[in-house]
């Protein structure tokens, strides 16, 4: 009898050295608002029927340590946002990336929907509780992740090194990286030897010049609220991409392709997407207007050296439907008056 208990006893030990032994690993992942692209502080994250949790901090980022290996759900709330929830298998360590949360109630204004979590949330709840149903050992799969929304606001989503002429008391800051968010017209700013972010709103900066951090080329940005457009006061950044008498401006503009996903045939994109566009103006007497088409029109907004630019473009084969075009012929055009200086050697296409 003694040599039994001995027995069981070795054996609870040995066991529970196994699973002291047992493998752990990490789950992280970065938390941002869908709408302005922000990070997102202070969502916890939970993982179900486990004790394990994360609040994210500066920055989105969360960590959730020592965890088993296993199947499971888990799930990201906030207050004033739509809860996320979906089906993990930890075999390692697991980076999920990005996570996006969109606020309670957000309805696109065009119907294109932007992040559909019900369905799936209610299947991953399911298959976490009945894996197999009732009344069968069938096994019906993971349920598909939540549609996401794919791509970003930023103009450049690289950090450039920038100076920033800011209106009030034409303060100039200089030293930081920065980059633009289209969406919510806002500057991200950080030092280089740093990972604390700060923000500056848009309206508070009236140019900004920055190297690009891939060509080494230095590009100009003006405020739209300097300017009109169709007669209005306008919002957001203009690239100045030729100076002069008749300045060339480039707007990027972006917008949600929404998802074309059939589920029935399982074909198609599954994801919405940011798709970025450039659109390019000239500048007349603090009016930004619009490029024409039509060659009759376009040729007209140079006046008086209209001819003279068409023959230059049918002389040089240029090709007035391209930007590298535009570019070309109005640094051709702010060549012939007195003071012009090229600010950029090439074109950059973002």
């Amino acid at each position: 009898m003694g040599k039994i208990k001995i027995l069981l006893l070795l054996g609870l030990l040995i066991c529970s050295m196994s699973l002291s032994a047992q493998d752990r690993y990490t789950i992280t992942g970065i938390i941002k608002d869908g709408l302005n692209d922000q990070y997102i502080k202070g969502a916890i994250i939970t993982i179900r029927e486990t004790a394990f949790s994360a609040v994210s901090k500066e920055g989105g980022a969360f960590l959730i340590e020592n965890v088993y290996p296993d199947r499971f759900v888990i799930n990201i709330n906030i207050s004033g946002y739509q809860a996320y929830q979906a089906q993990i298998n930890l075999k390692s360590d697991l980076n999920l990336g990005t996570i996006t949360l969109f606020p309670m109630g957000y309805e696109n204004p065009d119907d294109m929907a932007l992040q559909k979590t019900i369905r799936a949330t209610n299947i991953a709840e399911l298959f976490s509780k009945r894996p197999n149903f009732i009344g069968g050992n069938q096994v019906f799969g993971i349920p598909p992740e939540p549609k996401r929304l794919i791509g970003n606001y930023y103009l450049d989503p690289k950090w450039n090194k920038a100076s920033i002429l800011l209106y009030k008391d034409m303060e100039v800051v200089e030293g930081y990286f920065v980059r633009y968010n289209i969406s919510s017209n806002n500057f991200e700013m950080r030092d280089g030897g740093s990972d604390q972010v700060s923000i500056i709103p848009g309206f508070r900066v009236q140019n900004i010049v920055w190297v690009d951090s891939e060509h080494n080329i230095p590009r100009y940005f003006v405020n739209g609220m300097d300017f009109k457009l169709e007669g209005s006061p306008i919002s957001g950044f203009f690239e100045v991409l030729v100076e002069g008498q008749m300045p060339l401006l480039r707007r990027t503009e972006a917008v949600i392709k929404p998802s074309n996903y059939n589920q029935a045939l399982m074909i198609g994109e599954r994801n919405d997407q940011i798709i970025k566009r450039n659109v390019y103006y000239y500048l007349k007497d603090k009016e930004i207007i619009l490029i024409p088409k039509e060659k009759r029109k376009f040729y007209k907004i140079f006046g008086e050296y209209a001819a003279e630019i068409e023959q230059f473009v049918k002389d040089n084969a240029v090709n007035i439907r391209q930007p590298s075009g535009y570019f070309t012929i109005f640094t051709q055009y702010n060549s012939k008056f007195e003071g012009f200086e090229s600010l950029i050697p090439k074109l950059i296409d973002n």
